[in-house]
């Protein structure tokens, strides 16, 4: 297995960096703002349009192709994994059941206990907005686990961990409970921070072919400290 990327390369924009790769997977840390596939309205800045260019090392007649194995929303920073082979998408998520990802959010105001699990059941409006229910039969089941790392002020760092993997799942269920993501325009308030205070800080998987139990972490933005300053917590076993 190869050594994690340099940061940096030609082929790629400076804002995306390449955590770890070998002939199988790739795994980046994806800056906020940036699509992780193509839309209907946004062709090019995407992280897999960037990589798919890194592959080819600029070559648009080169075979040599990536594979999007999960999305993570454009407005989250964070890790993302891509196969390098078909076959390596398959096995990955044949087994994604076993992978786990985590995330580091920072939200508005003090929660009133360490840690806990948000569970209620999400619907989608006709507007691509989702919201939470307790109403078992109207929407589907999520449920979402998170601890206190440290709070200054206002803000609180969390630490959170998807039990299931729903649409918008961590903001719509923050902001349920009051203490809606800093950042976040559409769920929670305009507080004029600049970017989605979201992060995903790391994955851990099996390798598709070695069987190694695998995790990759990436840093914590910069910016995070701007609330809730220098975080002195460990926050990953990664």
């Amino acid at each position: 297995m190869s050594q994690p990327v340099r940061p940096g390369s030609r082929h790629l924009p400076p804002d995306l960096v390449i955590m770890y790769e070998d002939r199988d997977v790739l795994v980046v840390d994806k800056p906020a703002g940036m699509l992780t596939m193509a839309t209907d309205t946004e062709k090019v800045r995407t992280a897999y349009f960037a990589l798919t260019d890194y592959v080819r090392k600029g070559n648009p007649k080169s075979r040599s192709r990536l594979f999007i194995v999960h999305r993570l929303d454009r407005d989250t920073s964070g890790i993302v994994l891509f196969a390098r082979t078909e076959a390596a998408k398959r096995a990955l998520q044949d087994g994604w059941v076993g992978t786990t990802k985590e995330y580091l959010a920072v939200v508005h105001g003090t929660m009133d206990r360490p840690g806990g699990t948000a569970i209620s059941y999400l619907v989608e409006s006709g507007v691509h907005k989702v919201y939470a229910t307790r109403d078992t039969s109207a929407g589907k089941l999520a449920q979402t686990a998170w601890r206190v790392v440290q709070t200054r002020g206002e803000y609180s760092l969390l630490e959170i961990a998807l039990l299931t993997g729903r649409k918008h799942q961590i903001r719509v269920q923050m902001a349920d409970l009051g203490h809606a993501v800093v950042g976040d325009r559409k769920y929670g308030v305009k507080d004029g921070f600049p970017r989605l205070a979201l992060h995903a800080r790391s994955i851990t998987f099996v390798h598709p072919f070695s069987g190694q139990g695998m995790t990759v972490a990436a840093p914590v933005p910069e910016v995070f400290t701007r609330l809730v300053g220098r975080i002195e917590t460990e926050v990953s076993k990664a």
